[in-house]
């Protein structure tokens, strides 16, 4: 029987069973419901009912544990992970007496059915048999989508309370039920706390009521301000490290990810909108109609509205609720309309309760189980078909392994090596030379076969491009037209390689000769050679590494310059922003860098003399000598939370190098002659905050500061009326640029519109700007003879979004140190409008302007965005570390 007509059955019983779970489920926020009075209810350890009160974190993880105190063999409550501020992560399995009492075996279970390489078909039928169905019910991964983990304790209390309930009975018998209560607790904590301090008498519905708008940040974010719904591709996040982890430990056959909305919205689960990414496969969209066929109906009962298939697609594989699709498990987005407090006012004067929204997540998540209880058999049939199947298609595929080669920047091909091990996918490292397509490959090079469980995973990861559906960017295409917006929920390119600029080869063979497994947790720590030598040491620019290097010697005091030009010793060439380290300038130097190799992973390489047979010498004026910068990060209002948080999370976690966030307020009028460099993350209006001249800033930059702005900061910097940038934003090119009508006159000359693109023409708006890129990965090119350039790859991948294009500076102005490639060659990646690319086309992505005694930095695109565009990673540190080298100390 297939899972439509399975669910088709279930639904036909009657609503004997069903109709009898139903009135309970209705009383279960008003009085009437018979409960066992031996489990604690939400008020009796809160002292609220739920939906009563917003909950704070702790206070949720106390309720599961009083649970877990009550019902010890029916619920267990385990730590995954802390947050940054120290916040416990727990996760929650309910089941029977039976099924809890053997979680070790379940586990084992699903590790078997999760590779066929090493359980047949005949023993798959065995587990199968035995093994109940799971279900992973995810809340709140953003702080501010405050009614889930409310639900969550509900959900919680619900099976393990309700009495004679068929449907809780049959969830029980048949299904181990997970429960992740507070995703991000920083987020939801900097929410209640914010909600609380600004709540009077009674609850505000108003949308501009004090207690409804959050101060920035906001409570959507987690302590470094990261979106952790995005962050499951590059995993830099505690949290989401603890989720990777121990989805692998229980692989949940449907991982629920509950969400919030605007507030006049109603309900959205499965089925998702449209484009899907090509690697779902058609039995795993089966599986979510019938999940959304079964929320419907219980949504119907009590009069709940509802909508599937509209706003959130299923294309971009980082979600929560995306990347367990490729790994065989039912992936499914709820979405909630948010009161954003305890009551929100909708635009059309009803009001909709906090109580409203937690039931209703407290419904599709009953709904749900009740879904996975009746289709037990066939999920976990459909997760062992899932895992085999791409294990077949990675043997038979076009490309069956995908090679990364020892290269310059090996520390972040290690880091794309550990990250791909990290989410489950098996990475072998070779131990010497290997074969693949007529090539050998030496030791250290990284084998990934297709022909495994995780092939999905692995191909939607590293493929350069992964296709849209043709009709779907038609439509896309036709609505762009028509002014209206793309259905494109997130960025249509994500490869990491190219987002990592990391080499890596698509290969059609299996790569043959001596591989070990590698995982995560393998250490690959650098070392310094001939920490003897005479006279000093070299480390090589152009890694993370190396970058990491640098910050920990600044921070610790240790002398270090570095050359602006590459340059030859001793017979070894050295790439231009090579950091040089005397022992003549330091004690003790060898033991110093020889434990900060170990520790950042950088190679240092120790030399007896000084003589240099090309290129500059060390006393040069071609090289640079570094002092730790003093860095300030502007902060709060008008920068984006998630860039200001992403930016400082590289500098602080990646670079390991302080930063001091100063409100951005504060820049307009503060003494910064404190600080070294100002970084101005993408945001929005700088000028209202800081005036539209910015004189304090610009001042302090022409007496040697550093100034570096981001994203959209590019729009402040370049307003004429700052005078700080030469380069301005560019409207929309249109090869006829559309008559500009008389102001003064009620009539205009007549025209004759021949065709329907000439009406297109005629419509378009005398000014506006370049239609808004989804995300796409495009090809620049650095100026290699800039000392920006320092250590660069000869070209980079960066990701395009939003509208803002900028005219390069002239030559009497700065430099265009990177500018983006020409039409034919720059998309890399993804999906970029044609008018776009031809328009985006040589323009700059960064630009260096000297001002005075300092310097102007202009990134025309976010170069942290998500933290996940570690090819760049060089290119930042050379803004915030070379950029005051080539700057006088402001004063």
């Amino acid at each position: 029987m297939n899972l439509l007509r399975a669910a088709a059955a279930a639904l036909a019983l009657g609503l004997a069973a069903l109709a009898g779970s139903a009135p309970a489920l209705a009383q279960t926020f008003i009085p009437g419901v018979v409960y066992d009075p031996a489990i604690p209810t939400i008020e009796s350890v809160l002292d609220k009912p739920s939906g009563e009160r917003i909950t704070p974190s702790a206070d949720v993880v106390r309720y599961f544990r009083e649970l877990e105190k009550a019902a010890p063999g029916r619920i267990k409550v385990t730590p995954y992970a802390k947050s940054w501020q120290g916040r416990e992560l727990v996760y929650a399995v309910i089941g029977s007496t039976e099924r809890m009492a053997n979680l070790d075996g379940f586990s084992a279970d699903m590790k078997a059915l999760a590779d066929p390489r090493r359980t047949s078909a005949s023993a798959a039928d065995a587990i199968i048999a035995r093994t109940p169905g799971s279900v992973w019910l995810a809340h709140g991964v953003h702080g501010d989508e405050i009614s889930s983990a409310d639900a969550a304790m509900m959900t919680a209390y619900h099976l393990l309370a309700a009495k004679d309930d068929p449907a809780v009975a049959r969830i029980l018998a048949n299904t181990l039920v997970f429960i992740d209560p507070v995703q991000n607790p920083d987020g939801r904590d900097r929410f209640v706390n914010g909600f609380y301090d600004t709540l009077g008498l009674a609850p505000a519905g108003s949308p501009i009521a004090a207690e409804r708008n959050q101060q920035w940040p906001g409570g959507r974010v987690n302590h470094y301000l990261f979106d952790m719904n995005r962050d499951w591709l590059s995993i830099t996040q505690p949290e989401t490290k603890g989720r990777i982890a121990i989805f692998q430990q229980w692989f949940p056959l449907v991982f629920v990810d509950l969400h919030e909305m605007g507030t006049d919205s109603s309900y959205f689960f499965s089925p998702e909108a449209d484009p899907y990414n090509p690697d779902i496969t058609q039995s795993q969209r089966e599986s979510l109609k019938v999940i959304g066929r079964n929320n419907a109906r219980w949504f119907d009962q009590f009069g709940f509205s509802y909508y599937t298939r509209e706003i959130f697609d299923a294309f971009y594989p980082g979600y929560g609720a995306a990347w367990p699709l490729f790994h065989g498990s039912i992936g499914a987005t709820y979405e909630q309309a948010s009161s954003r407090g305890l009551v929100g006012r909708k635009s059309d004067g009803t009001d909709l309760t906090y109580q409203d929204t937690v039931r209703r997540h407290f419904t599709s998540s009953i709904a749900t189980l009740e879904t996975m209880s009746i289709n037990r058999e066939k999920m976990l049939r459909d997760f062992y078909a899932y895992r085999a199947s791409a294990i077949e298609e990675g043997r038979k595929g076009a490309v069956r392994t995908y090679l990364i080669p020892p290269q310059a920047d090996q520390s972040t091909a290690d880091r794309l090596a550990k990250l791909l091990a990290e989410q489950g996918i098996d990475v072998r490292r070779a131990t010497a030379d290997i074969r693949a397509c007529r090539k050998t490959y030496p030791a250290g090079s990284y084998a990934i076969s297709l022909a495994q469980p995780a092939g999905r995973l692995a191909r939607t990861l590293l493929e350069p491009q992964v296709a849209l559906d043709a009709k779907f960017m038609q439509e896309q295409e036709r609505r762009r037209a028509k002014d209206l917006e793309p259905e494109l929920y997130d960025v249509t390119a994500w490869s990491l390689p190219l987002m990592f600029n990391v080499t890596t080869d698509r290969c059609a063979d299996e790569a043959t000769g001596p591989l070990a497994a590698f995982s995560a947790e393998t250490p690959l720590p650098g070392a310094v050679t001939r920490p003897e030598a005479a006279y000093g040491f070299l480390a090589p620019w152009g890694s993370t590494a190396a970058v990491r290097l640098l910050a920990a010697a600044l921070r610790e005091g240790i002398a270090v310059s570095s050359a602006d030009v590459a340059f030859t010793h001793d017979g070894r060439a050295y790439p231009a922003g090579t950091l040089i380290f005397r022992k003549s300038a330091t004690d003790d130097l060898a033991s110093k860098l020889s434990r900060l190799a170990a520790a950042t992973g950088a190679d240092v390489v120790g030399v007896d003399d000084s003589w240099i047979t090309d290129g500059p010498s060390f006393g040069s004026d071609r090289v640079v000598s570094h002092k730790a910068p003093r860095i300030a990060l502007a902060w709060d209002t008008p920068t984006r939370a998630a860039s200001a948080g992403n930016l400082r999370f590289v500098i602080e976690r990646q670079f390991g190098y302080p930063v001091v966030p100063v409100r951005t307020s504060d820049l307009a009028g503060a003494d910064l002659s404190q600080f070294d460099v100002v970084i101005l993350p993408d945001g929005g209006d700088y000028a209202g905050v800081m005036g539209d001249d910015g004189a304090a800033l610009r001042g302090w930059m022409e007496r040697g500061g550093v100034v570096i702005a981001m994203g959209q900061a590019a729009r402040f910097v370049s307003n004429p009326k700052s005078e700080m940038s030469s380069i301005r934003r560019e409207t929309a090119y249109h090869a006829a640029k559309p008559d500009k009508p008389d102001a003064a006159k009620s009539t205009t000359p007549g025209t004759e519109l021949t065709t329907a693109d000439a009406l297109h023409a005629a419509e378009a708006p005398v000014e506006e700007s370049p239609d808004a890129s989804p995300g796409a990965l495009v090809k620049a090119t650095p100026d290699m003879d800039h000392w920006m350039a320092a250590g660069l790859k000869p070209s980079l991948n960066v990701l395009m979004t939003g509208s803002d294009i900028y005219t390069p500076v002239r030559r009497d102005e700065g430099v265009n140190v990177v500018s983006f490639a020409g039409p034919a060659e720059l998309l890399t990646s993804g999906y970029l409008w044609e008018e776009t690319k031809r328009q985006l086309a040589f323009k700059p992505f960064v630009v260096v302007e000297p001002k005075g005694r300092g310097q102007l930095i202009v990134f025309t695109q976010n170069p942290t965005v998500r933290a996940y565009l570690d090819g760049l990673n060089v290119l930042v540190a050379n803004a915030i570390f070379r950029g005051p080298a080539h700057a006088s100390p402001p004063r």
